[in-house]
């Protein structure tokens, strides 16, 4: 399939075309970012006529050969990650598009942002346990260089922290995958998931590439790297970190458990993984509600709207029986997933809008914000919809999935963390809208913002709204090639 190929090959050439052209990088990003769209869009388009496939690279099939794996799960994240990093690079061109002078930050910019949307796309494509490791390094590596990309001493240090977690988290899913490989000879999801079995090894395999891939999330309490990383690093990295990069993690985690070892799920280590996400909720909210810095809100957001994530392993595993909410647990996270993706990436954008329009991010700046910068506080006001789970939203939608997955199964502890956790995030979320519409403080300057630039974020927030209005769409999608395991419960 060409559009497959084109995923991969054209961000990741865009990304070394990038660094001999300088000051002109913006204009190949900008001719890049709608082709990268056009060809996810064509994969997802494909899927959905053909069902699945697995296309193995230069003609050498696993477990000699690697192959690259599409389904409903890769299509819905390719095409969510094209959408989220083109409204990126068309919000970036007016912050790091440098014709008169090369600036540092202006020509790094470009390669990493490019870098990291192929990243991105080998993880939502890779059929190789392996080959993840790979994509997901090149991910860390571009996601910390654009962290510490201003060069100050704080950012530095927040990406020198990121870096370490990073590292923690690639050792022990790489000794995972050794493990894995160790047992089996293969690392090809298609060939595990039909010789796996559950066993010490696949079990301490499958727990050890969880640990590690949590730190790579964000999950609590791994998550300290998070808040400091999106305090200092510019709003459109921030809002590819959040939006994207902890969600990449995620991805490979679902894969694991549903796809390639479902037979190493069991209760106690489920169980683990919604206490973490429990902890998430409450522990992220918190600390939201008393932040009085904008991005650190929304930071700390993004902790607490990660553990909703690992809700869904609790909620679709099972002792070996089939059971019907399964998939409605399943459906839940992975839509959540997509509209969190939608709904942060819009506010990291919106927060970067205010701080350009009044010189900083804090709280009181923002009064009176509204009158001169009312699509920005729209775009606010949507995404916060779907993250306090309000309909018509996305995450209205995902919530109410898991919602009835944890009354159906008789976990009713969860429902009452997402209920409070719907009611925290109404309050931090509804701090920075109180201090929008305020009363301006007298002599208080604000910067024009061009109406476009404004509009970047209200389109990402309107996609999040979009996904709980049109939801059949997305679930059709996800039906296709969905696990067994996803459908009936982990084993």
């Amino acid at each position: 399939m060409i559009a497959v190929t084109a995923c991969l090959v054209l961000p990741l050439a865009a990304a070394l075309a990038a660094i001999p052209l300088g000051r002109r990088a913006p204009r190949l990003a900008l001719v890049a970012a709608p082709l990268i769209l056009l060809a996810a869009l064509a994969v997802a388009t494909e899927i959905w006529r053909t069902g699945p496939a697995q296309l193995p690279v230069g003609g050498w099939l696993p477990p000699l050969g690697i192959a690259l794996v599409v389904d409903g799960l890769s299509a819905a994240f390719l095409l969510t990650g094209a959408i989220v990093t083109g409204a990126v690079v068309l919000f970036a061109t007016s912050i790091f598009s440098t014709p008169d002078r090369e600036t540092r930050a202006g020509f790094a910019f470009w390669p990493l942002l490019l870098a990291m949307w192929g990243a991105l796309n080998a993880v939502f494509l890779s059929g190789d346990l392996f080959n993840l490791y790979v994509a997901l390094e090149l991910l860390t590596l571009t996601a910390v260089a654009l962290v510490a990309l201003d060069g100050r001493r704080e950012t530095v240090a927040a990406a020198i922290r990121y870096m370490l977690f990073a590292l923690f988290g690639s050792l022990a899913y790489l000794l995972g995958v050794t493990l894995i490989y160790a047992r089996y000879g293969a690392l090809d999801i298609a060939l595990l998931r039909i010789l796996a079995e559950p066993d010490a090894p696949t079990f301490v395999a499958a727990a050890l590439m969880t640990i590690g891939l949590a730190a790579k999330t964000a999950l609590f309490p791994f998550h300290a790297w998070l808040p400091p990383a999106h305090a200092g690093a510019p709003a459109p990295a921030s809002a590819m970190l959040s939006a994207l990069v902890t969600k990449a993690s995620f991805y490979i985690v679902v894969r694991i458990w549903f796809d390639v070892l479902p037979v190493a799920g069991n209760e106690a280590l489920a169980m683990i993984l919604g206490a973490m996400g429990v902890g998430a909720i409450l522990f992220g909210s918190v600390l939201a509600i008393g932040q009085e810095r904008l991005k650190l809100v929304v930071a700390y957001s993004t902790v607490a709207q990660l553990g909703y994530l690992f809700l869904m392993f609790p909620l679709a595993g099972s002792g070996g029986e089939a059971q019907p909410w399964a998939a409605g647990a399943w459906n839940g996270g992975v839509v959540h997933a997509l509209s969190h993706a939608f709904a942060k990436a819009a506010m990291f954008l919106c927060a970067g809008l205010f701080a350009e329009a009044i010189g900083h991010d804090r709280m009181d700046g923002l009064k009176g914000v509204a009158r001169t910068m009312p699509l920005t506080v729209f775009a606010f006001g949507l995404a916060a919809i779907s993250l306090m789970g309000l309909p018509p939203s996305g995450g209205f939608t995902a919530k109410y999935l898991l919602l009835t997955a944890a009354f159906a199964g008789g976990n009713h502890f969860f429902a009452l963390v997402m209920l409070a956790g719907g009611l925290l995030a109404a309050i931090y979320l509804f701090r920075p809208l109180e201090r929008a519409f305020a009363k301006p403080a007298e002599g208080s300057d604000i910067t024009p913002i061009a109406r476009w630039r404004q509009a970047v974020p209200l389109v990402l927030a309107g996609a999040a709204i979009a996904l709980g209005v049109f939801s059949a769409v997305p679930f059709d999608l996800l039906r296709i090639g969905r696990a067994d395991a996803a459908q009936e419960g982990l084993e």
